[in-house]
C-alpha cells in the first residue's frame, strides 16, 4: 500500500514539475492547455494504479487534480477533464461505473463554483479550503458507499481513515508546493521589474538634467525671436510651431524624471488623504467630458512616507487610464476607494471599461508597451515605478470586456 501511495504521489507531482522545468516561461495559455493535457494523465494514471487495502478494498487519488483544476480554472478548465475521467472509467467497466459518473457529475457541477471566490483568497486560505473541499468530497464518497454497502463493520471504517487521511495530506503537500511555486514566480517577476524600473530611473536621472538645459536655452531664445519687429508672420507661424515642439519635448522630459529617486524637499508622511482628493478633483472635468461618473470613498488613517508629488501623477494616471477605458463604451462609473487592512493602506481604482487579456496585463509595467494606439507605456512604468519605491505591490484583476480592478497596497 505505501508503495502505491508514493507511486500515486509522484503522478501528482507530474504536472507541477513538467511545468515547472519545461513551460514556464510560454505564454499563460499555452501553460494552460498543457496543465490540462498532464492533468488528464495524472488522473488516468491513479485510476489505473488504486491503492489497495489488506481487506480488499481499493481508492484513488483521482479527484485531487480534478479539484485543483477546477478550483484554479472553472468550469472552461475542467470539463476536459470530467470528459476524459469518465470516458475512461466506462471504458474500465465494473459495478461502481454509474456510481462513478453520478459522483463525478456532482464533484463537476459544485467545486468550480467556488473558482472566482477560491483565486482571489491568499495563499494560506487557498491552501486551506483546498484541503477542506478535498476532505469533504471524498467524505461525501464515503457516505454514498456506505449507503450501498448497508452496514458499516471495522473494515468501511478503516477505508474511511485511509482514504481521509490520504486525500487531505496529500492535497495539503500538493497545494503547499503550488503556492510556493506562484510565491517564487511573483518574487522572480517582482525582482525582474524592480532592476527594470531601476535601470530606467538611473538613464531618466542622468539623461533628463542634461537634456533640459539645452532645451530651455533654444525655447528662450526662440520666445525673443518672436518678439522681434522684423520677423514675418509666417515665420512667427515656425517659431510658434517650434515652441509647441520644444514643450512637447519638456513634457516627455519631465515623464522620465518622474522614474528618478524621489526628492527630498517632496517628500511627505501623510495617510494620503489631500493627495487623492486633490487627484480626484483634478480628474473630475476630464471624467464628465467622457460621461464618466466618478465614486470616490476614503476610509484610511495609516500614514507611511511617500513622494508628494509621484505619489499624485501615479494616481492622476491610474484614474485617466480608467476613463479612457470607458470612454469608447460611451461613458461608466471609476470606483475609487481609499482604505486600511492589516497596517496596509490599500488603493482600489475600478473601472467598467474594455477590459484586458491575461496576456496584456503580463505585460503592464514594461517599458514602452501601452494598449492604447497612441500610449508610449511611460504612464504605466511610472506607476509601478512609484509603488515599487514604497515597497508597495499592484495587483491587476481583468475581464474583456467587463472592466479592470487596480488593487495597490502599501505597507506602512
Amino acid at each position: 500500500m505505501f508503495e502505491t501511495l508514493l507511486l500515486n504521489f509522484l503522478f501528482l507531482l507530474f504536472p507541477v514539475v513538467i511545468v515547472l522545468i519545461f513551460f514556464e516561461n510560454r505564454p499563460h495559455s499555452y501553460n494552460r492547455k498543457i496543465l490540462i493535457l498532464l492533468s488528464a494523465v495524472t488522473m488516468i494514471l491513479c485510476i489505473t494504479k488504486p491503492i489497495k487495502l489488506e481487506m480488499g478494498f481499493i481508492f484513488d487519488l483521482r479527484y485531487i487534480p480534478f479539484i485543483i483544476v477546477a478550483l484554479f480554472g472553472g468550469y472552461k478548465n475542467v470539463l476536459p477533464l470530467y470528459l476524459i475521467l469518465n470516458v475512461y472509467r466506462f471504458y474500465l467497466g465494473g459495478d461502481g461505473m454509474i456510481y462513478s459518473f453520478l459522483f463525478s457529475t456532482a464533484v463537476f457541477i459544485l467545486v468550480p463554483l467556488f473558482s472566482k471566490r477560491f483565486i482571489k483568497l491568499d495563499s494560506k486560505s487557498r491552501i486551506l479550503c483546498a484541503t477542506v473541499i478535498s476532505f469533504l468530497t471524498m467524505g461525501f464518497y464515503l457516505i454514498i458507499l456506505s449507503i450501498i454497502l448497508g452496514t458499516l463493520d471495522r473494515q468501511f471504517w478503516i477505508l474511511t481513515f485511509h482514504a481521509l487521511t490520504t486525500h487531505v495530506g496529500v492535497m495539503s503537500i500538493i497545494m503547499l508546493l503550488i503556492e510556493q511555486i506562484i510565491a517564487n514566480i511573483k518574487n522572480r517577476d517582482r525582482i525582474l521589474q524592480s532592476e527594470r524600473l531601476n535601470v530606467v530611473s538611473e538613464l531618466a536621472a542622468s539623461v533628463s538634467h542634461e537634456i533640459r538645459n539645452p532645451l530651455t536655452v533654444t525655447s528662450g531664445f526662440l520666445q525673443l525671436l518672436n518678439k522681434s519687429n522684423t520677423v514675418t508672420p509666417v515665420e512667427k507661424g515656425y517659431i510658434e510651431l517650434s515652441l509647441q515642439e520644444l514643450n512637447r519635448a519638456e513634457k516627455i522630459v519631465s515623464d522620465y524624471l518622474s522614474f528618478a529617486k524621489p526628492q527630498s524637499e517632496n517628500m511627505v508622511y501623510s495617510n494620503m488623504k489631500a493627495e487623492s482628493e486633490y487627484t480626484k478633483n483634478l480628474i473630475l472635468p476630464y471624467a464628465t467630458i467622457h460621461q464618466v461618473e466618478v465614486q470616490f470613498s476614503f476610509n484610511n488613517s495609516l500614514n507611511t512616507s511617500y513622494d508628494r508629488n509621484q505619489i499624485q501623477q501615479c494616481l492622476i494616471n491610474l484614474y485617466k487610464n480608467g476613463i479612457e477605458a470607458m470612454k469608447d463604451k460611451g461613458g461608466g462609473t471609476l470606483l475609487i476607494d481609499i482604505s486600511e487592512r492589516k497596517q496596509n493602506i490599500m488603493i482600489s481604482i475600478q473601472d467598467s471599461g474594455i477590459g484586458m487579456t491575461k496576456e496584456e496585463i503580463s505585460r503592464m509595467g514594461k517599458p514602452y508597451y501601452s494598449t492604447k494606439e497612441e500610449g508610449t507605456g511611460l504612464g504605466m512604468l511610472m506607476v509601478y515605478s512609484t509603488i515599487n519605491k514604497v515597497k508597495g505591490t499592484i495587483e491587476v484583476d481583468s475581464e474583456k470586456g467587463k472592466g479592470t480592478t487596480f488593487l495597490i497596497t502599501i505597507p506602512t
